[in-house]
């Protein structure tokens, strides 16, 4: 329909720079299979990421042409999209990404979040749950309906090897969460470092994380 509102996020760019801008963001996302960037910028290129995960579970000529013109280092990454990326989602039909809300980054305050790989080493959820249980464990707090549902999700796709991997987690919270008994007071830090003093002379006080 002439005229009508576009159903997409135009960053403030145009056409070819905000396509490079979110080529760029999928390449970083599936060479560390976890970033952090402003909250639209993520939205957006989880909806590339999708699906360039679902042109690797194709695994035609096609969609590894289509994956190649996408991707800014295709060498490294098309072999592994259509290899172990395809191998890991092959069970899933969709929500092959995830956006996580975080404190924004940037001194304008601008929305952040992270962008990852769902099942990836570095899930967040995944830790979370390590971190729940490790407390729950040193508390002897008995596991609710909500942590049993949320164990049984962070599980689903991940196998034996995943009940491995959370274990093996859940030992290392364990350990942090001992050594940390005698700290009377969280660490306080700033959440943006200022190693050029650019706060010198400011009258408000710095952020902190809480």
């Amino acid at each position: 329909m002439a005229g009508a509102r576009t159903k997409y996020r135009h960053l403030s760019r145009k056409s070819s720079h905000r396509q490079a801008l979110l080529r760029n963001l999928v390449t970083s996302l599936f060479e560390h299979e976890s970033i952090s960037t402003t909250w639209h910028k993520a939205k957006e290129a989880q909806r590339l990421a999708d699906k360039l995960i679902t042109l690797g579970k194709k695994n035609t000529e096609a969609s590894k042409r289509r994956a190649t013109s996408i991707f800014f280092r295709p060498v490294e990454l098309v072999p592994k999209l259509f290899g172990p990326l395809r191998e890991r989602y092959a069970e899933r039909a969709g929500g092959y990404t995830r956006v996580l809300r975080i404190e924004p980054l940037k001194e304008d305050q601008a929305e952040s979040a992270i962008l990852e790989l769902v099942d990836s080493p570095k899930d967040m959820r995944f830790a979370m749950m390590a971190q729940t249980l490790a407390r729950q464990r040193s508390e002897n707090i008995p596991q609710n309906d909500i942590t049993k549902t949320n164990l049984k999700k962070v599980l689903q796709f991940r196998g034996d090897k995943g009940k491995q991997d959370l274990e093996e987690m859940v030992q290392k919270f364990s350990k942090l969460n001992a050594e940390d008994k005698g700290v009377k007071e969280p660490l306080q830090g700033k959440v943006y470092p200022d190693p050029l003093n650019r706060t010198k002379g400011r009258k408000g006080p710095l952020y902190r994380w809480g």
